[in-house]
C-alpha cells in the first residue's frame, strides 16, 4: 500500500502543470494530516476500551470520508478522472485555500496533542476516560471537526474539478451531522452534569462570544 500511496504522489506531482500549483499544496495538507494523526492512531491501539457507540456505522461514514476526502482527489489529481468536471479558476485561487489550510492543519495537530489518549477513530469510551477542558478544548469542545471543516472547504480552491474538489466537504458534512449528536451524548452518559456544565461554556466548533 505504502508503494502504491508513493507512486500515486508522485503522478500527483508530475502533473502540477495541468492540475495547477494548487494541487502540490492538497498533497501536502494530506500528508500532513497523516503525519499528524499516525503516531498518534499507533499509541492509542494500547487503549482498554469499556463502551463502544455506533460503530459499525461510524466505519461505514469514515470509509466514506477517506474516499471523498483523500481517494477521489488523489486518483483524480494522478489521472484526470474526473476531467469533465474540470473548472478555470484564477491562478491567485489557490492563496485562499492555503490561507484556510494554515490554522486548519495547526487546529487538527493542537486538538490531537490536547486530546492525548482520549482520542479515538471511533465514538468509545476507554478506561480512565478523562473530560478534557483544558488547552483548546478550555474553549470549543470539538476543535478536531472545526480543523477538518476548514481543511475540506480549503480543497475546492485548490483542486479546480467539482467532483474531486467538492467531495470531502460533502461526505464529511455527512459524517458530522450524524457523528456529533452520538459523541456528545456518550459524553453526557459518561460525565453527567460535568459534561453539561462544560458544554454551557464552550462552543461546539468556535468560542462562544463573550465567554
Amino acid at each position: 500500500m505504502m508503494i502504491i500511496f508513493v507512486g500515486l504522489c508522485g503522478l500527483v506531482v508530475w502533473r502540477w502543470k495541468l492540475n495547477g500549483w494548487g494541487s502540490v499544496i492538497w498533497l501536502g495538507s494530506a500528508i500532513v494530516m497523516m503525519v499528524i494523526r499516525s503516531p498518534h492512531a499507533t499509541k492509542n491501539k494500547e487503549n482498554k476500551i469499556s463502551e463502544q457507540f455506533a460503530v459499525s456505522i461510524e466505519r461505514v461514514l469514515l470509509g466514506l470520508v477517506s474516499l471523498g476526502g483523500t481517494v477521489i482527489p488523489m486518483l483524480h489529481l494522478a489521472f484526470g478522472i474526473f476531467s469533465f468536471a474540470d473548472y478555470s479558476a484564477p491562478i491567485w485561487l489557490p492563496v485562499i485555500g492555503a490561507a484556510l489550510l494554515l490554522p486548519g492543519l495547526h487546529l487538527f495537530w493542537r486538538s490531537h496533542a490536547d486530546l492525548g489518549r482520549n482520542w479515538s477513530v471511533t465514538t468509545e469510551i476507554r478506561e480512565d476516560h478523562t473530560l478534557i477542558t483544558d488547552g483548546i478544548y478550555a474553549r470549543i469542545r470539538h476543535p478536531m471537526y472545526s480543523a477538518i471543516w476548514l481543511i475540506f472547504f480549503a480543497y475546492p480552491f485548490l483542486i479546480q474539478n467539482w467532483i474531486a474538489g467538492t467531495a470531502g466537504l460533502v461526505s464529511f458534512a455527512i459524517l458530522y451531522f450524524v457523528r456529533v449528536p452520538i459523541e456528545e451524548g456518550m459524553m453526557r452518559q459518561q460525565f453527567g452534569a460535568a459534561y453539561d456544565d462544560y458544554v454551557g461554556r464552550t462552543g461546539r466548533l468556535w468560542p462562544r462570544f463573550g465567554q
